[in-house]
């Protein structure tokens, strides 16, 4: 199979998207031929796959990302029978009505739980749009495939290294945004504190947006009001290849995002053996037995608080087991595999 992959940033070292330079080392393994067009690139190591930047890192205008992307999708006509967009169904829109009259087959990967009309059109052309799970793709379709995520195992693997701190360590992984509740775990911190625990809170990752910089402000401002500094770190965003590192120097994590797309860094803290608390009900079939004690009902600073307490003498118990128990159903090579089943 000759595939076209389309996404917005090819970069080994991107702390958001680092994550799916991966994915592309393991297409090149089971296609012929592959292309690439993203909006930006940066440092990648793909040997015979061409790159094609639209021209982000260059300051190009939009005008002229859409004028390279008709250029390269001319170019590379013949070079191509599938494409495979990731995220961004603009992309299908600006040439989805081309690739039909050339009988190129449609395929976009889309996690999201929002649903507006640049995704309703975009699903008019394609022939099927691969989610994680039931709840990260609102829209209703008949075109879903839910293919679950893929992680690599042996980077994401820890085995060996030595914890540093002797407090409890609390790790949140991802964007600094309002929907993440960061504050239900800062108020958490605060519990922790007055019950005299001795921990260390490590938010690694950062704003995006204008509105996530208020956010981290605020923040910010609620830490020194609470006189958490000693307690609470601000790391920023780190590239994805350090990540392994502050995974292991955690005793557990803890996302609060809302019920929707698997968040690939609950996986990847699983992978390294760290317990995750959790309020995304989309992830009961990995947490499997150990629900009770990493899945939230409300989001309750008392019930977190109560949680990561009860989970401090039996962490390593709970992190071996799932380690063990959702390897073959995050595996990356495995998902990879599964997903070109479905495009070949």
């Amino acid at each position: 199979m000759k595939l076209l992959v389309i996404t917005q940033k090819v970069d080994k070292n991107d702390p958001i998207l680092g994550f799916f330079h991966r994915w592309l080392e393991e297409f090149t393994k089971h296609v012929e031929q592959m292309t690439v067009i993203c909006l930006e690139k940066g440092e990648h190591r793909l040997p015979g796959v061409k790159v094609l930047s639209l021209g982000k890192e260059e300051g190009r205008s939009r005008l002229k990302y859409v004028w390279r992307f008709y250029k390269y999708l001319w170019q590379e006509r013949k070079n191509y029978e599938a494409v495979f967009v990731h995220m961004n169904p603009v992309y299908i829109i600006l040439a989805g009505f081309w690739w039909k009259i050339s009988r190129k087959s449609i395929y976009l990967w889309y996690t999201h739980r929002q649903v507006d009309l640049k995704l309703r059109i975009a699903e008019k052309f394609v022939h099927k749009i691969f989610t994680a799970a039931e709840e990260s793709l609102g829209l209703l379709t008949p075109k879903k495939i839910v293919m679950g995520h893929g992680i690599d195992l042996e980077k994401f693997n820890c085995f060996g290294q030595k914890k540093q701190s002797n407090r409890l360590v609390i790790l949140h992984v991802g964007r600094l945004t309002k929907i993440k509740n960061c504050i239900v775990l800062l108020n958490t911190a605060e519990l922790l504190k007055k019950k005299g625990v001795s921990f260390e809170l490590k938010f690694v990752g950062g704003p995006v947006t204008l509105e996530d910089q208020d956010y981290l402000k605020f923040l910010q401002e609620f830490v020194k009001q609470a006189k958490l500094e000693s307690f609470v770190q601000f790391v920023g965003f780190v590239s994805n290849d350090k990540m392994p590192h502050y995974y292991y120097q955690a005793d557990l994590t803890v996302n609060l995002a809302p019920t929707g797309g698997i968040d690939k860094a609950v996986l990847e803290s699983m992978a390294c053996g760290v317990p995750v608390v959790v309020f995304n009900k989309a992830f009961v079939d990995y947490l499997d037995q150990w629900s009770s004690d990493l899945l939230l009902r409300d989001l309750s600073p008392i019930e977190l608080s109560e949680k990561i307490i009860s989970l401090v003498d039996k962490k390593e118990e709970i992190g071996i087991d799932i380690k063990e128990k959702i390897k073959g159903k995050i595996d990356l090579s495995v998902f990879v595999k599964k997903l070109l089943k479905e495009i070949a």
